[in-house]
């Protein structure tokens, strides 16, 4: 229960800050790409990310990670993603110490020479914290491109698409096939990168949610359904007594 009460606190945070953040033009959507839907095996994931010998070997994907590598295939992209949960690291709830500093600062628009220097700093530094703050990833693009650092800019938006592929590569969205996600933000950025915008939250049955969105022009869709089940019992199992 508190781990759960701790998720709607974080499910709240997350809303007020990726309703605003996405909802920015700057940086301009691009699209992920077409991918297989696929349910996602974490028996699978983990014995795959452990075997030294196998090509998603998590260690080899940090590495093509780190290294800017734009050949790896979705599949790569689902195992780095969803192997995260599966690394002594992980923490469902993780936020840096310095994304708060990003985000006052960015919500300050135009923004001077030092401020784009600060957001930039302080948006690496939560990345380095946190690779997937997705929050941090939008804003990170946008200070390298007003300071024109187009090459960086554009890798970073290659990773942020491609990790927005491998979320939705898990499924449609649907009650049926939801979209799994390793962290609580991760739904409204979905959400949000959809151009949807979320009203509500509903918890279900087996570890899924419900989020409701405002109804679009020639759409018909009322909400999205996600897995947080990895999620949680990832969290119940680490942090039992917060």
């Amino acid at each position: 229960m508190k781990q759960y009460n701790r998720y709607l606190l974080v499910l709240v945070m997350a809303l007020m800050a990726t309703a605003i953040c996405w909802s920015q033009e700057v940086p301009q959507r691009s699209q992920p790409g077409k991918f297989a839907i696929k349910k996602v095996d974490f028996d699978h994931v983990k014995e795959v990310i452990s075997n030294p010998n196998n090509a998603y070997y998590y260690p080899k994907l940090m590495k093509a990670y780190n290294s800017n590598d734009t050949t790896l295939s979705i599949e790569a992209w689902r195992n780095f993603y969803y192997g995260y949960t599966f690394q002594e690291d992980y923490n469902p709830f993780r936020e840096s110490i310095y994304c708060n500093v990003v985000e006052q600062l960015y919500y300050k628009q135009p923004h001077s020479r030092a401020e784009c220097d600060s957001i930039e700093k302080y948006a690496e530094k939560s990345l380095n914290d946190n690779m997937f703050d997705l929050n941090q990833m939008n804003f990170y693009i946008y200070v390298l491109k007003e300071k024109k650092k187009h090459a960086r800019a554009a890798i970073c938006q290659y990773r942020l698409d491609r990790l927005i592929a491998a979320i939705m590569s898990s499924g449609r969205g649907t009650k049926e096939e939801p979209w799994v996600v390793i962290a609580p933000e991760h739904e409204y950025n979905i959400i949000n990168f959809l151009g949807f915008v979320a009203t509500d939250h509903e918890t279900l049955d087996g570890g899924i949610d419900y989020i409701k969105v405002q109804p679009v022009a020639g759409k018909n869709t009322e909400g999205f359904y996600f897995d947080i089940s990895r999620m949680m019992q990832i969290a119940t199992l680490k942090f039992p007594d917060i």
